[in-house]
């Protein structure tokens, strides 16, 4: 799991242009919601050393997160292949989570 907030940020074309599995995670250091989710994605992802995992710091003015629309926090987005496959926002599970990546492959 990555632990620090990419910076900066990709560019939308870089994330398109990705191949295999990816999980983009959206969210703040100072969410609350964001927090309180950390343990189930770190979890989720032990078992997934090798994923690729972007933690994207999100706000206003921040273009990607505007162009995959994300409205709310933490909303994890799970690419293949650099298209959206899946999205979970504000997850309640770890098993949300490690299902959506066994579906992308990961």
């Amino acid at each position: 799991m990555t632990d620090a907030f990419v910076n900066p940020e990709p560019a939308r074309g870089e994330i398109d242009a990705l191949q295999g599995a990816t999980l983009l995670e959206f969210g703040t250091a100072w969410c609350g919601h964001c927090r309180r989710a950390q343990p189930l994605i770190a979890a989720a992802l032990a078992a997934r050393p090798a994923l690729r995992h972007l933690r994207i710091e999100d706000g206003p003015g921040r273009p990607l997160g505007r162009s995959f629309k994300v409205k709310q926090w933490p909303t994890l987005v799970f690419l293949r292949d650099g298209a959206e496959a899946e999205r979970l926002v504000r997850p309640q599970a770890e098993a949300d989570i490690a299902a959506a990546l066994a579906r992308i492959g990961a």
